[in-house]
């Protein structure tokens, strides 16, 4: 998802025209959840992916015809049954809504930037966003707001009530990168999303097991950092795919470790003695799980 957003980003940035697809609700069996998003350029590849097959193609085609007409957002649902995707295999039964919006305003930056920034370590945040309304509604597709781990907003949904149900399911979605689809009496929908750093795991101890974890926690996309007070336990040749290797005391572990709600700790020093020092050190850490 990062490398989407990043690449909106650049070609917001650049003048060049694209659409931004998102899953934002599905029902039963389906290949992608809300949240998955794929980035159609006018010119080049396309980023990121709807989960394949025909819809994915589909989509692809309606956002070239989106870029021709220079029109504006939409909300697109296919019910994934044999008349839609048989030939490729599709058949899950369920359904899946796609929200398509042109990347063309030149404020979406600053969304895309916090956005980015919290993939980065930065505070959590969420984007709600109008994704349908019926024509006699006051709140129009499109309106977005952007709500931060402080409470404070930037933009609007022109929804008074919706706005409030936003801020309140932020704190929940923005932590986790989850998302929630919201539906007003009026028949407003809003797509919201949170977006946080990749989880981290702090491994304290670069011994068998640290190894051990370590290879299996890169293959599911953690960022790692690994701490011994060993040199030799706590190097980039011993672990090349670490965000960082630490050599320090246990105790002082996370003096050097930027720690937030998705991080994780494994202790696993080569003793009791360690760690002892290294879970005290962890329970003081805001850390979800140790």
């Amino acid at each position: 998802m990062k490398r989407v957003v990043e690449a909106a980003a650049r070609l917001l940035e650049k003048g060049e025209s694209c659409v931004l697809a998102t899953v934002v609700r599905t029902k039963g069996m389906t290949p992608q959840k809300p949240g998955a998003k794929q980035l159609i350029p006018e010119k080049g590849r396309p980023v990121g992916t709807l989960g394949g097959g025909c819809v994915e193609g589909d989509i692809w085609f309606y956002a070239k015809e989106m870029l021709r007409e220079k029109s504006g957002p939409q909300l697109r649902s296919y019910y994934l049954d044999e008349d839609v995707a048989a030939k490729d295999g599709l058949v899950c039964g369920g359904t899946m809504f796609f929200y398509l919006e042109p990347v063309d305003e030149p404020q979406l930056g600053s969304y895309l930037q916090e956005i980015l920034g919290a993939f980065s370590g930065g505070p959590a945040v969420a984007l709600a966003t109008v994704v349908a309304a019926p024509k006699e509604a006051q709140a129009r597709v499109g309106t977005r707001m952007l709500v931060r781990e402080d409470g404070s907003t930037l933009g609007s949904l022109e929804h008074p009530a919706l706005e409030e149900q936003a801020k309140r399911v932020a704190p929940e979605v923005a932590p986790v990168g989850k998302t929630d689809y919201l539906v007003a009496e009026d028949g407003v929908e809003v797509f919201v999303e949170g977006f946080a750093a990749p989880p981290a795991l702090v491994i304290l101890g670069g011994g068998h097991v640290g190894k051990a974890v370590y290879e299996l926690a890169r293959t599911l996309g953690f960022r790692i950092f690994v701490v011994d007070d060993r040199p030799e336990f706590a190097n980039p040749e011993r672990f090349p795919d670490a965000e960082d290797t630490i050599v320090t005391e246990f105790e002082r572990a996370f003096e050097h470790i930027p720690v937030n709600f998705n991080t994780y700790v494994l202790v696993a020093t080569r003793g009791h003695r360690y760690d002892r020092d290294a879970t005290l050190a962890a329970a003081k850490a805001p850390a979800r799980y140790v």
